[in-house]
C-alpha cells in the first residue's frame, strides 16, 4: 500500500482562467486534497501572463490560444513538437495521470503515450461528449468521429476509467461515437465554499459595471458561447422587462466566440440596451461581489455537463435559473433552489418570470435552499474523496 502522497500529472490544453470550469476544478481539488501532489502540463505559451500567478506548478509547452478561430487550425488545436517527447520523458515520474478534456493536441499526445506506458490514467471529459454538439455541428461531429477512431477513442478505451460528473452526463456520452468502449465512472464534483462576504467584493463588482449603479440584477457569469443560451436570456428578459422595470441583466464572461457585438445588437432590437450590461470577464472580488449581489443566477445552456459557476452561485446562497440541459438540474429542482425549464425562449422566459414574481419571503427561502443544496451536493471537500479513492486504488493495484 502506498503511504506517501500520490504524484499526479494533469494534462490539459490550457490553464487560462478563460478556459472555464475544468481549470477552476483542478484549482479547487488542489486546495482541499491532502493525499495528492499535483503538477500540470499544458499547451500554453511559456510566457503567458496568467501563468505567473497560477497556484500549481505548470509546464507550458506550446502556443495554444483559447477561443481562436478554427481557420488557424494548428494553433487552435495546439500542435506542439515538444509535448509528446516531454510526456515520454517524464510520465514515469508520476504515480497517476488525469487527462482533462478532449479534441486538442494534448489529448492526441496522451493517446500516443499513456496507453502503453504502464502508468495508471483517467480521462475527465468535462462535457465534451454531449450530443448537443453532434446535433448542432454535424460537419464538426463527422471530423471528431475520425479523431475518435485515431486518437480519443483509443485513449478512453485504455484508461483505468473515464470520469463523468453526473449520471446524466454519463448516459448522454454513451450515444456519441462508435468504435471503442470504455470504463465509465461517475465521481463527485464541485467547488470550495465561497470566501466570506465583504464590502470590497460589492464595491469591486459595482466599479466593473458602473452603469448598473445600485439597481437589482439577474446575473449570467460564464464563457460567452453559442451553447450557453445568452441570446435566449436577452430575449426572455425583454419579455419580462416592462413588468419588472427595476431589475437589470448582467452578462459577464470572456467572449471567446466573438458574440458580444451581436448580443448588444439583439438587446437594442429588443429595446433593453440600457438594461443589459457586458462587463467582460469578472474574477476575484468582483466575481464574488456579482454572485453575492445578484437577485438570481441564470444559465439557460443548451449543453452543460456540470457548471462550476452554478455551484459557486449556490454556495453564495444565490438561486439559480437553469435549463434542463445543465446536468445538475435535478439536484437544484429537488432542493427548490431555483427554477428549471426547457432550453427554449418560452422555457427561459418562464424561469425568469417565476423568480421575479416571488415575494421577499419566498426569495429568502429559496436563498437558504440554494446554500443547503450546495452543502449537500456540490461542496468539493465532500466530493473529492471519490476520486482520491479511485486514484489510490489504481496506484496500489499497479
Amino acid at each position: 500500500m502506498i503511504s506517501r502522497k500520490i504524484r499526479l500529472l494533469h494534462i490539459i490544453a490550457s490553464v487560462d482562467p478563460a478556459y472555464g470550469g475544468p481549470v477552476e476544478g483542478i484549482i479547487q481539488q488542489n486546495r482541499v486534497t491532502r493525499s495528492i501532489e499535483r503538477e500540470i502540463v499544458t499547451l500554453d505559451p511559456p510566457d503567458a501572463a496568467f501563468l505567473q500567478s497560477f497556484p500549481i506548478k505548470t509546464y507550458a509547452l506550446g502556443s495554444y490560444k483559447t477561443g481562436q478561430s478554427w481557420v488557424n487550425f494548428p494553433r487552435r488545436y495546439g500542435i506542439s513538437g515538444k509535448f509528446i517527447p516531454w510526456l515520454k520523458c517524464h510520465v514515469h515520474e508520476y504515480d497517476c495521470v488525469v487527462v482533462n478534456g478532449l479534441w486538442n493536441f494534448s489529448t492526441f499526445a496522451a493517446s500516443r503515450v499513456l496507453p502503453s506506458c504502464g502508468v495508471p490514467y483517467f480521462v475527465f471529459t468535462h462535457g465534451m461528449l454531449d450530443p448537443w454538439f453532434r446535433e448542432n455541428f454535424r460537419a464538426k461531429h463527422a471530423l471528431k468521429q475520425c479523431f475518435w477512431l485515431f486518437s480519443e477513442g483509443w485513449l478512453l478505451a485504455r484508461a483505468n476509467a473515464v470520469l463523468f460528473t453526473t449520471q446524466e452526463e454519463r448516459e448522454l456520452a454513451s450515444t456519441m461515437f462508435w468504435g471503442f468502449d470504455y470504463n465509465k465512472r461517475v465521481v463527485g464534483y464541485g467547488t470550495s465554499s465561497p470566501p466570506p462576504v465583504t464590502e470590497s467584493q460589492e464595491r469591486s463588482f459595482r466599479e466593473a459595471v458602473p452603469q448598473l449603479k445600485t439597481r437589482p440584477f439577474l446575473l449570467f457569469l460564464s464563457r460567452i458561447h453559442p451553447k450557453k443560451g445568452c441570446d435566449l436570456l436577452i430575449e426572455a428578459f425583454s419579455k419580462c422587462a416592462s413588468e419588472h422595470s427595476g431589475t437589470d441583466l448582467v452578462i459577464a464572461g470572456p467572449d471567446q466566440s466573438g458574440m458580444v457585438d451581436g448580443l448588444k445588437q439583439l438587446a437594442a432590437q429588443c429595446g433593453i440596451a440600457d438594461r443589459v450590461h457586458f462587463p467582460g470577464m469578472l474574477s476575484g472580488e468582483a466575481k464574488w461581489g456579482a454572485f453575492n449581489c445578484a437577485e438570481a443566477f441564470a444559465l439557460p445552456s443548451h449543453s452543460e455537463n456540470f457548471g462550476i459557476v452554478v455551484a459557486e452561485a449556490l454556495g453564495c446562497g444565490t438561486p439559480v435559473l437553469l435549463s434542463n440541459k445543465v446536468n445538475i438540474w435535478r439536484e437544484v429542482d429537488s432542493a427548490h433552489a431555483g427554477f428549471v425549464e426547457e432550453d427554449t425562449l418560452e422555457g427561459t422566459t418562464s424561469a425568469l418570470n417565476k423568480y421575479l414574481k416571488l415575494g421577499p419571503e419566498e426569495r429568502q427561502k429559496m436563498k437558504l435552499n440554494a446554500r443547503i443544496c450546495f452543502e449537500q451536493h456540490f461542496n468539493i471537500e465532500k466530493n473529492v474523496e471519490a476520486f482520491e479513492k479511485l486514484a489510490l486504488d489504481a496506484v496500489n493495484e499497479k
